[in-house]
């Protein structure tokens, strides 16, 4: 597998949904601004789409907001009174169109558009059993298997929100879901909550949405968050609430306060910006360090930072310059440029360096090689000693609920101890946040935390098959199985 630009976790998409009043329309600017505020958490592909009086209409590609919905694709948007987002990183399907959200389906009781955050641990086995009972499936996303449950659910209910609780149970892992149906605008999430997901008012309007800066965006108030478990249906009597009968310890994915979300959002109660600044208030309490400057990784590492220099006492400095006009997507042609790419998207602040020991602050280290280059970068700029902290724990074990880490063959600290990883990036010392941080991180939060990709110990038993689909392997592949 080829480094990405930055070896860090891709979480995997952003969702987002509003109902206005009845009779009201105009849904689309807002959700083209409410996916521009979530774009952090996907940016493969993108998609809305519009209710115009129980007739739903789609436009989705690959790229990002701004490429896929241009000014023109954006006029020829209908003007509904409903609108369902998603921006997408694939963790389970390849990049393609045909991917990308969301999944509209059309069915004999009507249509049905569906977004999806998280990822299936039985998808492969549903996959399978709706195959032989005649499923044809036009993509790779385990997306479509929860369109094609929840349809299956729909034609034995009365209504779509019970198609939807039946549905959860079936499926099984991390999912935070915005369906959207001819009359109503449905909210869902696993009874886990391994993923975030929140309710927001506006004028008579119900918003849907995966970070509270979403809602920010479009001039909504945040109400509360999805609990675990929980169906939220917005239709034209109101907002009611669900419970699906599964009773499970919530787990919420902890890399949403480390790196996923943005600083600005509030997720289960707690600020993720106040909780990367008490990560890096333990790191400089668990691994302090003799240095005249402390700076951050842009961007997830700059609060963390902040938080090690005011527990230290060590100034704080800007120490890079990120390129804002270069994206996850950054297209690097041929070994040079990709060995060039950490300098093209960081630029090191040499005055804030130069003759200086420097404590770097970064959120994690997946595979070691940009944290190597980030490292090589500060030497060449003057700084006479760097000191690493992490403030996330190392990873040593895959993630299945919804990021493309599916295994330990990339991971450096599953491999290395902690002493030959600072040898192998170059630094004077490294430290790693203690686990037992983690639950203290977010600290008005009343959910518990998912941290199996650090202790091995997940909340829903792994797949025992997570390789490819095999319309996604090539035929040298298939020759193995």
């Amino acid at each position: 597998m080829e480094a990405s630009v930055f070896d860090k976790l891709h979480e995997e998409c952003g969702v987002f949904g509003i109902r206005l009043p009845a009779g009201e329309s105009g849904v689309s600017a807002d959700a083209y601004h409410a996916l521009y505020a979530l774009q952090h958490r996907g940016q493969e592909s993108c998609g809305i789409a519009v209710n115009t009086d129980g007739v739903i209409t789609c436009h989705k590609d690959v790229g990002l907001v701004n490429e896929v919905f241009t000014r023109d694709v954006l006029q020829k948007l209908p003007d509904g009174g409903m609108a369902a987002g998603h921006c997408r990183y694939a963790t389970t399907g390849t990049q393609s169109r045909l991917n990308a959200q969301p999944m509209l389906v059309n069915h004999r009781k009507g249509s049905m558009a569906v977004c999806h955050n998280g990822n299936l641990v039985n998808a492969n086995e549903l996959r399978d059993e709706l195959e032989l009972n005649g499923a044809i499936f036009h993509s790779t996303s385990d997306t479509e298997v929860i369109a094609y449950i929840i349809t299956q659910e729909r034609l034995k209910t009365d209504c779509i929100e019970q198609a939807v609780l039946n549905a959860m149970g079936r499926i099984q892992g991390a999912y935070s879901l915005v369906i959207m149906s001819p009359q109503k605008l449905i909210a869902a999430r696993d009874p886990h909550g391994f993923r975030p997901l929140c309710i927001g008012q506006r004028d008579g309007a119900t918003i849907f949405a995966s970070e509270s800066c979403a809602l920010d965006a479009i001039g909504a108030t945040f109400v509360r968050d999805v609990e675990p478990g929980e169906v939220v249906v917005a239709d034209r009597d109101g907002i009611r609430s669900l419970t699906c009968s599964a009773k499970c310890k919530s787990a919420l994915c902890v890399f949403e306060f480390i790196y996923f979300a943005r600083p600005d959002s509030v997720i289960d109660g707690s600020s993720v910006h106040g909780a990367r600044l008490r990560a890096g208030s333990f790191l400089a309490l668990e691994h302090p360090a003799q240095a005249d400057v402390v700076v951050g990784v842009p961007d997830s590492g700059i609060d963390a930072a902040i938080g090690f220099s005011r527990q230290s006492g060590i100034p704080y400095g800007i120490g890079f310059i990120k390129n804002k006009y270069i994206g996850r997507t950054f297209i690097q042609p041929g070994q040079k440029a990709r060995q060039d790419s950490v300098r093209i998207k960081l630029n090191v602040v040499s005055d804030t360096v130069k003759g200086k020991r420097v404590v770097l602050i970064d959120d994690s280290i997946v595979r070691g090689t940009t944290s190597a280059r980030i490292v090589n970068l500060l030497r060449e700029a003057g700084a006479s000693e760097v000191h690493m902290r992490l403030s996330s724990p190392p990873f040593m074990h895959p993630c299945y609920f919804g990021t493309d880490i599916d295994s330990t063959d990339h991971l450096i600290a599953a491999h290395h101890s902690v002493e030959e990883i600072a040898k192998i990036i170059g630094v004077d010392s490294l430290g790693f946040l203690n686990v037992d941080y983690l639950p203290m991180l977010a600290e008005h939060s009343h959910c518990g935390f998912c941290s199996g990709c650090f202790t091995g110990t997940y909340p829903v038993k792994p797949p025992a098959n997570t390789h490819k689909l095999k319309f996604e392997r090539g035929l040298s592949e298939k020759e193995n199985d």
